[in-house]
């Protein structure tokens, strides 16, 4: 027997949207519906690629970097671990990924305070340069975490460029509040667009009852 785990942020309204920017929170707008007279009910949605769950390219922070479509599917679905740093207050640093003996080409989920809370918190814990640039030297294969964005307060986006620069996956805003540490089967599933610089995401882990 096994358990799918949701960890993707439901699109509505009133969801959580980076730096709660007005202009990022998704619009639907019903088109049709039945008490019109209309035969069919249908909705149109309007959002940012990087609200909700979402997988960053390349092309996000760097000049003539690749396109979301450069990311195959096969490179985000496989064995992923969820890590607990619960106990991160501002930040993860180096000296807190090293106790968890990451290995090459692993793909490692942060289980942070962030999934606890459905307001966005302009403090919320990110990933500092040095943790990113260690996660590098192991070569991991891609990297999620449970805020809308893997770095804040950072002058010219170290984070991002440097997991960015060496292939290094990155999928902002997974919902881990339900799910333990360990290794579970990951898939993750961005709208299949192009030319652009990130797509929303449904993201589910599959593990043991």
């Amino acid at each position: 027997m096994f358990k799918i785990y949701d960890i993707s942020m439901t699109v509505e309204p009133s969801m959580q949207v980076f730096n709660d920017k007005a202009s990022n929170l998704p619009i639907i707008t019903n088109v049709s519906n039945h008490d019109n007279g209309q035969a069919v009910y249908e909705s149109r949605l309007d959002m940012n690629v990087h609200s909700g769950t979402h997988v960053d390219a390349p092309l996000h922070m760097l000049k003539d970097g690749e396109a979301i479509e450069t990311i195959g599917l096969e490179q985000l679905i496989g064995h992923a671990r969820v890590v607990d740093l619960t106990h991160c207050e501002a930040c993860i640093t180096r000296a807190d990924l090293e106790p968890l003996h990451l290995q090459r080409n692993e793909w490692v989920l942060f289980k942070t305070r962030n999934s606890f809370s459905e307001a966005f918190d302009f403090n919320f814990v990110f990933l500092r340069e040095d943790g990113a640039r260690y996660l590098v030297e192991l070569g991991i294969r891609g990297l999620g975490t449970d805020a809308l964005g893997i770095e804040r307060a950072q002058p010219e986006y170290p984070t991002h460029r440097s997991l960015l620069r060496n292939n290094v996956i990155i999928v902002e805003g997974l919902r881990l509040k339900d799910v333990a540490p360990g290794t579970y089967f990951m898939a993750i599933a961005p709208l299949k667009l192009t030319g652009l610089d990130a797509a929303p995401a449904r993201a589910f882990l599959i593990g043991g009852m």
